[in-house]
């Protein structure tokens, strides 16, 4: 009986680690060794269509014709997003539907980042594979972008802004002993500041 129980468990063990032959498609490999052909050395940035965050700057201060693809969740564009004209906001789980492909021009440079590049490396070669050639990362994402602007330059509006309209002071009722105090508009004095940190 133990025999046989040790038997059938052997063969079980064995049927159970032989599992199919994995295999690839070859078509797809040749593909994308073609599309990595050009990546060797110290052009490889290049070749991957990788933009330095000092590159890009210049690119959109010089106002080069492009369009920056954030392909962020919307939880994450929710908080902060790109606020260059043209700019689109397609998440990555949307970005090769055919409506979110439809939205990619080919006739510009359109620049594909994320929040630490790593999506957007995916996307953007992936982009390429299928046919937009025109298309660039930027390389280390927003993250690397904010650390190449500083945190002013990079939470600065991309066009001049209209200066904010300060509320109307209202005027203290007759007889009344409360006045606006004049170092804020309205009635809300400003916060208290922190108090200093313990020296532990």
């Amino acid at each position: 009986m133990f025999k046989r129980f040790l038997t059938i468990t052997l063969l079980a063990v064995c049927f159970s680690m032989a599992g199919p032959v994995w295999s690839y498609d070859s078509a797809m490999a040749e593909s994308y060794a073609a599309l990595f052909s050009t990546v060797t050395g110290a052009g490889a940035g290049k070749a991957l269509h990788l933009i330095p965050p000092d590159v890009f700057m210049n690119k959109v201060k010089a106002k080069e014709p492009l369009v920056v693809l954030d392909i962020r969740t919307p939880a994450e564009t929710g908080v902060y997003s790109v606020t260059l004209p043209g700019s689109l906001r397609i998440p990555m789980n949307e970005l090769f539907t055919e409506a979110g492909l439809a939205q990619i021009p080919t006739d510009k440079t359109v620049v594909v980042l994320c929040m630490s590049g790593t999506r957007a490396a995916a996307a953007g070669t992936a982009l390429r594979h299928i046919g937009f050639d025109n298309v660039h990362i930027l390389k280390g994402g927003f993250k690397a972008l904010a650390a190449y602007m500083g945190p002013k330059e990079a939470n600065a509006p991309s066009t001049p802004q209209a200066a904010p309209q300060t509320a109307p002071q209202p005027a203290p009722q007759p007889g009344s002993t409360l006045s606006v105090p004049p170092y804020s508009p309205g009635w809300y004095p400003p916060p208290a500041p922190f108090p200093p940190r313990p020296a532990w």
